[in-house]
């Protein structure tokens, strides 16, 4: 596997050319289809997608016809983790010039009535994202080797940083969200939960922000050696009850989205601890031991998403100073979309895996 720092400036597609595309129809039905080239409206840019990254939610759609609530009701075209280059500017004259070097923040604002600090636009009411059927008509992502982007959500590379690393500008600005809302870890000891890519990723964040200690937790030995490639000061087996107690974090991130992982993160956090909850639970109630959060004081925040944390992202990832390469396992041509995202369903073997268009 192989990246670069410069690319040829490609040239957009005919308008009559159709494009590649990997679209979610139904749970187990992912296929790999070829669409009309887009049309951008005034205020979209075309770009040519360089690589992808697979997501969580990608596999949910693709395995169960649905992210948690969000349930597929006609084909979707998925992916939001991605990078390429802008072939065509949008014509409003916002936005990176044809031959910008571009990640993609796949949120827009929410404008559905409801009360929210503004600042926080991730938990506005009616928020969209690309590849998500939260809404209806759906938001299509952009696992497809060109498409049309809203110009506001490009944002133009750092000198340096390369297309490949910065496909995973999403997944660590989940990550870096979710250490933030932890508030200040320097010098602090810091327990994560789930080590798979936004776990690992957050092991790699808390050391960027100077966590004196990092300890990841998983199940599986594949995800614990990248959190340690990440950083990670130890790893420990999530059957492991007595040596996660005994952590005594000042800091936990739960990111596993399961009922054990927030027991071990429960356990492992120090009295007067902060506990964040990054991985998405399943719907309905989950049990929880509030006993201990009662008695130990822990202070439990949940994250969702990111806000700007992606312009911080990529800076730290030009700059060096957040490693996050070693988290991709796996890449495979777009075309190779099935079997890419059967590796990516499998966390003994796999971290992040990277489609290539």
């Amino acid at each position: 596997m192989t990246s670069s720092t410069t690319a040829p400036v490609p040239t957009p597609a005919p308008p009559g050319d159709p494009v590649l595309a990997v679209v979610a129809h139904g749970a187990g039905d992912l296929r790999v289809e070829r669409q009309p080239a887009p049309r951008p409206r005034e205020d979209e840019a075309l770009v040519r997608i360089a690589y992808g990254g697979i997501c969580g939610s990608d596999l949910h759609y693709w395995r169960h016809g649905a992210a948690g609530e969000s349930v597929l009701r006609a084909p979707m075209r998925l992916g939001h983790e991605v990078a390429g280059t802008v072939v065509a500017a949008a014509r409003d004259g916002s936005g990176p010039a044809a031959g910008a070097r571009v990640a993609v923040h796949p949120a827009t604002r929410g404008t559905a009535p409801g009360r929210y600090p503004h600042e926080r636009p991730n938990i506005s009411p009616g928020a969209t994202y690309l590849g998500s059927a939260a809404t209806y008509p759906h938001s299509d992502g952009a696992f497809a080797s060109l498409v049309a982007v809203p110009s506001r959500l490009l944002r133009a590379l750092p000198a340096g940083l390369d297309l490949r690393t910065a496909a995973l500008a999403e997944p660590a600005a989940v990550a870096w969200h979710a250490v933030d809302r932890a508030g200040d870890v320097r010098g602090r000891v810091a327990l994560v939960v789930g080590a798979g890519p936004i776990g690992a990723l957050a092991v790699s964040v808390l050391r960027h922000h100077g966590a004196a200690r990092v300890v990841a937790v998983d199940v599986h030995e594949h995800p614990r050696d990248v959190a340690r490639a990440l950083g990670a000061d130890e790893t420990l087996a999530a059957a492991d009850a007595e040596a996660i107690a005994a952590v005594e974090a000042d800091v936990v991130l739960e990111c596993s989205g399961s009922t054990p992982g927030l027991e071990s993160a429960v356990r492992g956090a120090a009295r007067g601890g902060t506990l964040v909850l990054v991985g998405l639970m399943p719907s309905g109630p989950q049990p929880a031991l509030l006993s201990l959060v009662v008695t130990r004081e822990l202070d439990v925040r949940g994250s969702f998403r990111f806000n700007e944390e992606l312009d911080q992202v990529l800076e730290a990832m030009a700059d060096g100073t957040l490693v996050v390469d070693p988290v991709v396992s796996h890449e495979l041509p777009a075309e190779q979309a099935l079997e890419a995202f059967a590796v990516a369903a499998d966390p003994s073997r796999s971290s992040k895996v990277l489609l290539r268009f």
